[in-house]
Parts: structure tokens; sequence; C-alpha cells
């Protein structure tokens, strides 16, 4: 159901190798667990995501394609998971980040060492440099939260992936057997 699901809203290949960027990678794109949902290639796609998806700035997919295409895993999926992180969820996610960072350098965890800084929707310029001032100020506690954060979720979600897609086909082998015993 779920890879019917997926594979409904999930670009056609031949369409995706047929647009002029995509060519310029060759024979790169043409490996079959780039495009085809399996029990290997969608768990390591999610935990690439999830990783990816807390790298600073417009880069997460990018990260995410760079990271999917020579370990072989799925582009599409891998791309999808990174939109996790959003203009709503980023900034608990660096915050959460943060605290994390605070607690592996063994600080006391806290407050923040300066008040967060407000979104204003109207001056968009202005509210991105003041995320950029903010987020630098945050220093080493939350590069390290990050780094960690970004991990432990890439685990938790590859460990979730496989244990759902498991439970899954086994599911689907019980309903097999019931079948085939009426």
């Amino acid at each position: 159901m779920a890879r019917k699901l997926f594979r409904k809203y999930l670009p056609d290949v031949d369409t995706v190798r047929s647009y002029r960027m995509v060519g310029w990678f060759g024979g790169w794109l043409h490996h079959p667990n780039l495009w085809h949902l399996n029990r290997r290639s969608v768990p390591a796609a999610v935990a690439i995501g999830l990783f990816c998806g807390l790298i600073p700035g417009p880069l997460q997919m990018l990260g995410a394609l760079l990271i999917a295409v020579p370990l072989r895993k799925n582009i599409p999926v891998a791309l999808l998971v990174t939109l996790y992180t959003n203009p709503l969820t980023i900034v608990p996610l660096y915050m959460l980040a943060y605290g994390y960072g605070q607690l592996l350098l063994g600080r006391p965890v806290g407050a923040l060492p300066q008040e967060p800084f407000l979104w204003d929707w109207s001056h968009l310029g202005a509210s991105l440099r003041d995320l950029t001032v903010w987020t630098l100020g945050l220093g080493k506690p939350l590069a390290v939260g990050l780094v960690a954060l970004a991990a432990t979720l890439a685990v938790a979600g590859y460990v979730m992936t496989r244990l759902g897609w498991r439970a899954y086909v086994v599911l689907a082998w019980r309903a097999r057997a019931r079948r085939r015993e009426k």
C-alpha cells in the first residue's frame, strides 16, 4: 500500500532522466536503487534526508542528492525527507540542537546566551540576516548539537523505517497466508 502510494506521486524515472540538467550527470543516475522503493534503498534515503535536513541554508536537498547518488539510495525519498525543516520548524530544531550541544559539551543546559530574534514576514531579508547573526552567536554548542541531532535523527529514522518496512511485510505475509487457507 505505502509503495503504491509513493509510486503514485513519485516522478517517472524516464521523465526525470530526460531533463537537460540531469543529462549532465550521464550514467550516474541510471542505477536502479536511485529510483526504486525497496527495503535497502528507502531506509537509508530516509536517514540521508533527516541528516541533510539540518544543513544550514538552502543546501539541504543538494546535500541529500550528493550523498544519495554515490551511496545509491533512493533520490526522491531523500529529497522529500529534507522538507521536515522549513521556516516554521527550523528555529525550534536549532534550539533543540543548541540544548543537545550544551548537554554533550557538559555545559549547564539552560537559557540561551542571547534573546531569540523576531521573524518579520514583511522584511524577509532583515529576518534572514537576524537569523544568521543569532545562529552564529550560539557558537560551539550549536555546531556540536546540529551534527549530533542530525546523526541521532538519521539513526532513528533508519531504524524506524526498517522496522516499519519489516512490520508491513510480515503483515502482508500473514494476510496472504490467511487468504490461502480459505
